[in-house]
């Protein structure tokens, strides 16, 4: 009875801390999550709720939770000359209908010219021996949804996945989360009143990839050097005449 207590409580304490808010999951009304590369490309994700998106970004795609969303729709929403679209996926919580969009970038610094992120300024630039990524979100779309459930905690965030070495972020003190991982956070309601974010990060000009291959490639030429050295070596005993 004392361990299926004890089991019950582990089970309430981890639910808790799932369900959002300060827990070890955060559940985001609405998220940009950019995987970012050195040449100006990207990879974006963007997890949004239907009523978020709405509100934001003054779309007018239906809010109904018993409705699924038009696929079709969304996919031509998120497309333009800069971005495709190369995954969606839907899903549903707290009584919301959520979409989940994977959309390839060409040019980071022409992502405002896409009707979704034109409330953002990018620039990208390399400057001597960092590159420079600015990102500055700026007005909402502020449109009114209705009653949809929120409470009033929910979250937006901007999340960055950096391509090398991080040397300045104003993320905050709670960054870096995870190996190259930044976070900016703005609770739902500032970002509906358009308060401004500004993002900033600098990174070094070599990749994560390219040291870890070169780090890699480099270990691999000593340990062979060593094994030659280690063959040559046991040869040249073998070879010498025995003694009378």
């Amino acid at each position: 009875m004392r361990i299926r207590s004890v089991c019950v409580l582990l089970a309430v304490c981890l639910l808790s801390a799932c369900s959002g808010g300060g827990g070890f999951f955060k559940a985001y009304e609405y998220e940009e999550e950019m995987y970012l590369s050195l040449d100006g490309t990207a990879t974006l994700y963007v997890n949004s709720s239907i009523p978020a998106l709405n509100a934001l970004r003054g779309t007018s795609f239906d809010t109904d939770p018993d409705t699924l969303p038009d696929r079709q729709a969304v996919t031509a929403y998120f497309t333009s000359p800069n971005t495709e679209v190369t995954r969606l996926t839907l899903s549903r919580r707290s009584n919301r209908r959520f979409v989940h969009v994977r959309i390839d970038v060409k040019r980071i610094e022409a992502l405002s010219q896409a009707a979704p992120f034109a409330w953002s300024a990018y620039s990208f630039k390399r400057d001597g021996d960092l590159f420079y990524y600015k990102q500055s979100v700026g007005l909402a779309a502020g449109k009114d949804v209705g009653q949809v459930g929120w409470r009033g905690d929910e979250i937006v965030a901007f999340r960055m996945h950096l391509p090398s070495k991080i040397a300045y972020h104003n993320a905050g003190a709670d960054n870096l989360l995870r190996g190259n991982i930044l976070v900016w956070e703005q609770p739902l309601q500032d970002r509906l009143r358009s308060t401004p974010l500004a993002i900033d990060a600098r990174m070094e000009t070599q990749s994560i990839l390219y040291r870890t291959i070169a780090l890699f490639a480099s270990t691999f030429v000593v340990v062979a050097v060593l094994f030659v050295l280690l063959i040559w070596w046991v040869l040249r005993r073998g070879a010498k005449p025995a003694k009378v």
